[in-house]
């Protein structure tokens, strides 16, 4: 009886702590939220039947998003491509490969409409044993690691669509740098039309004062 006594006060009080971490906002490791602005998006990609594809849309209905069809006033998530590269991390005696390395890459562009556009990468990168002997078990355990790659770089995409808050917030998604850029190209036009501006004001002064030259030849 005692037993079960200090069990039950045990459950109640992480129940009580967790509740009062929620309370205050404290959300646990691999809790993110998207922004209310992305909660419903439609989803495109490079192919639409890709394992890829399928998985980032089951990541996304988890994420408690809504995906409807595009349209222009509806944000979009597009998936621009992806790519499996390997390298040899260790070699056998005979110099066959042993031990590989995988990297899975991704790109995708989130577009917000009246805010702008911002395209993001993100890579997944296992390893695992090349064993000869057993060629069709490695074929088979390698298409599973690479399944496995996808479904984290999904997970992946919507941490890095979580940190786009301050972006929407701040009204724009370009970079720091292409803001730094967009800034640049906005003072050189604006030097550049000053110049040209220049030039015609001096030309049409220059054309005024012709006419009082040639007049003064012809009293000559």
């Amino acid at each position: 009886m005692r037993l079960f006594s200090l069990s039950s006060i045990k459950l109640t009080s992480v129940v009580l702590a967790a509740s009062l971490l929620t309370a205050c906002g404290f959300h646990l490791r691999g809790d993110y939220s998207i922004p209310e602005e992305l909660d419903t998006m439609s989803l495109t990609s490079y192919d639409q039947y890709s394992t890829f594809t399928r998985m980032m849309r089951a990541q996304l209905r988890m994420s408690e998003v809504t995906l409807v069809p595009p349209a222009e006033n509806v944000p979009n998530l597009h998936l621009l491509g992806e790519s499996v590269g390997e390298r040899t991390l260790s070699l056998y005696q005979n110099t066959r490969a042993a031990e590989k390395e995988l990297t899975f890459n991704t790109s995708y562009r989130v577009t917000i409409p009246e805010i702008g556009s911002r395209q993001l990468s993100t890579s997944v990168t296992r390893s695992y044993l090349d064993n000869p002997l057993t060629a069709l078990a490695k074929s088979v355990e390698r298409d599973m690691i690479e399944d496995e790659m996808r479904k984290l770089a999904a997970s992946q995409i919507i941490r890095q669509m979580a940190r786009l808050k301050a972006d929407i917030e701040a009204g724009t998604m370009l970079t720091g740098q292409e803001v730094d850029e967009q800034k640049a190209q906005e003072r050189a036009e604006e030097e550049e039309q000053y110049r040209i501006d220049t030039i015609e004001d001096e030309t049409n002064s220059i054309d005024l004062q012709e006419p009082d030259l040639q007049q003064t030849e012809l009293e000559q």
